[in-house]
């Protein structure tokens, strides 16, 4: 009976996936539904005027030329010229606006998937990687528009032509227009078969791409290591299987929808065959007198509908390709559309950080539910507003992921993490972001000006507050330096900047939000030892009232620090003074010990 129930639970989600991936697609289509509805109109108009032009045209055949008279030719001539234009009109129309649908479609999808994304925590984040996000961002969102700019149009002429085309031809000939009745079945199950069976290929092509972008992002960001470790050939050998995996998934894909073209053929030819066949016979019984049976004219609508009905099967066959290819995209953007973020804001968020005192009670942290082990178990610490804390410990010791807790970049596991004597999940996120500030282990600057980068902290500020904020991290020298000083342009991702100074206009632009919390995560490890401590005296001096977090590697640069917190395997090892440690903690003693016998030469760790 379990068993049972589980099997119609799962059949029934399955049921209803396709329902929620189409709710969700047309969430987007938003301010472009009007000219979705008009696209599709003016179709209608002009596929049901395309089949009465076909009739007028058996009309004038039979009363006009067969009949010799040119009153009728004239008459019926000038229907077929009005008809016409109007059907031309109708097609520009049907075509301008289902562009206009599809084209807005697109734009509002890569919008509301760039905007999902932004929402998103980092747990959610490492759902995805960014390779696969800037497939969905384009070649899964290009995929709908030309599968949605295809629905619209001829997906609505399609079945209006066999229905109209068929319904004429009934009214013609009931035993021909059978004919049709049987084509349609053959070619419909044949595209279904088809299209559930490349289904899972289309899939794993899309599956490939993510990873073909992940490798060409990876390529051109490494490029300088790549060149000098002389991995070109390497590169380009790994870069070769990727591609030839999507041209092998694409090519077996296109091999077995290449089987629509024949089966369309069949069902044409051998429908023309039995139509001619048919109406022949029934010509020669009556004689071509239409009181008794077909006329010439009516043989000539009858092939004529059937073409029409014919091709718009082949537009369906069109359709259900695009369909198969834009199906796996549709699927793989609703995954990031229905994406739910971990970390949202409260029902009734708290709209102020009274100050910055800081608290951890037990807390505990994983990456993931599914994890054995937490990053971070049972942590105890308090931190009082304005104090300079420093943190130590092993790489994996979870420094980082202590204090990405704080701004809620994750949320804690369990116990509570407290920020002005409130429980973090209680503050508007925008809030208590704008009053921590981080400056993070990978340093990233982005393309545009020094000064646009600055303004990241603070938009508002003047050139003034800039260049202050500048000094007081020890980027106001190199800044000068440059021709273009402030307004000099920084390439994607700082590359045009070395490490240190990068480090330095990150922590600049971090002081310029005037925080409540500065996290420092091993953010002076590319400056020398005497920059590292000018840096921190102006801490000092300039934000005494601001709560510091020093994550560092050197004992230098947390030892003036009114505390010390030494972490090893998510826990706490011990908290004190610099002195105190000395005595106090094996572990810190050892790392002070060898770092002070080992002590690096040179000014600038650039």
């Amino acid at each position: 009976m379990t068993e049972a129930t589980e099997g119609g639970s799962v059949a029934q989600l399955e049921e209803e996936r396709p329902k929620q991936v189409v709710r969700t697609l047309l969430h987007s289509l938003r301010d472009y539904k009007k000219a979705s509805l008009l696209a599709p109109a003016y179709v209608f108009v002009e596929s049901v005027l395309e089949i009465v032009i076909l009739t007028i045209m058996a009309v004038l055949i039979d009363r006009g030329v067969s009949g010799q008279s040119m009153p009728d030719i004239f008459k019926f001539g000038l229907i077929l010229l009005c008809c016409s234009a109007v059907s031309l009109f109708c097609g520009f129309m049907s075509g301008k606006y289902a562009a206009i649908a599809s084209s807005g479609f697109a734009k509002n999808l890569r919008h509301d998937l760039f905007d999902q994304v932004q929402s998103f925590s980092f747990t959610n984040i490492d759902r995805f990687s960014t390779g696969s996000i800037i497939t969905r961002l384009t070649t899964d969102v290009t995929n709908l528009q030309n599968a949605y700019q295809m629905i619209i149009r001829i997906g609505v002429r399609a079945p209006i032509m066999v229905v109209v085309a068929w319904l004429f031809s009934f009214r013609i000939s009931h035993s021909i227009s059978m004919v049709f009745l049987a084509a349609v079945p053959i070619l419909g199950i044949g595209l279904i078969g088809l299209s559930v069976y490349v289904h899972p290929l289309f899939e794993k092509v899309f599956h490939t791409y993510d990873h073909l972008n992940a490798v060409v992002e990876e390529n051109v960001q490494g490029i300088r290591v790549v060149k000098s470790y002389n991995r070109e050939d390497f590169e380009n050998r790994k870069f070769g299987r990727i591609s030839l995996a999507i041209y092998n998934y694409f090519s077996k894909a296109e091999k077995v929808m290449s089987f629509t073209v024949p089966l369309l053929n069949f069902c044409i030819y051998a429908s023309l065959i039995l139509i001619s066949w048919l109406g022949a016979k029934q010509i020669v019984a009556s004689g071509n007198n239409s009181a008794m049976g077909l006329t010439t004219g009516d043989l000539t609508a009858l092939v004529t509908y059937a073409m029409q009905i014919l091709m718009a099967m082949n537009m369906v066959a069109m359709i259900v390709v695009m369909v198969i290819i834009s199906q796996a995209s549709a699927e793989r953007i609703c995954q990031v559309l229905q994406e739910e973020s971990t970390v949202r804001d409260p029902t009734h968020p708290l709209m102020e950080v009274p100050n910055g005192s800081i608290e951890f009670d037990q807390v505990g942290f994983r990456y993931s539910d599914q994890s054995e082990k937490p990053v971070l178990d049972n942590i105890n610490l308090s931190i009082a507003s304005g104090q300079t804390i420093g943190i130590v410990g092993g790489t994996g010791s979870s420094k980082s992921s202590l204090v990405q807790l704080i701004p809620r970049l994750y949320d804690v596991t369990s116990g509570s993490l407290k920020v002005g004597g409130q429980d973090v999940r209680e503050y508007d996120l925008e809030v208590l972001r704008d009053q921590v500030a981080m400056v993070l282990q990978k340093n990233v600057l982005f393309s545009g000006t020094i000064a646009e980068n600055l303004r990241w902290g603070n938009p508002d500020a003047t050139d003034e507050q800039l260049r202050h904020a500048c000094q007081l991290a020890q980027a106001d020298g190199f800044i000068q330096e440059f021709p273009d000083k402030y307004q000099t342009h920084i390439e994607q991702g700082g590359s045009n900047v070395s490490g240190g100074q990068r480090q330095r206009l990150c922590i600049a632009r971090a002081l310029l939000k005037k925080p409540k919390i500065l996290i420092l995560d091993d953010s002076t490890s590319a400056v020398d030892t005497k920059t590292d401590q000018l840096i921190r005296q102006a801490f000092t001096s300039e934000i005494p009232d601001t709560t510091k977090i020093i994550i560092a590697q050197r004992v230098a640069s947390v030892q003036d620090s009114d505390r010390i917190v030494v972490l090893d395997n998510g826990q706490i090892l011990d908290t004190g003074t610099h002195e105190q440690l000395l005595q106090s903690c094996d572990e810190y003693r050892s790392i002070y010990e060898s770092q002070t016998n080992n002590q690096p030469q040179g000014d600038d760790l650039q």
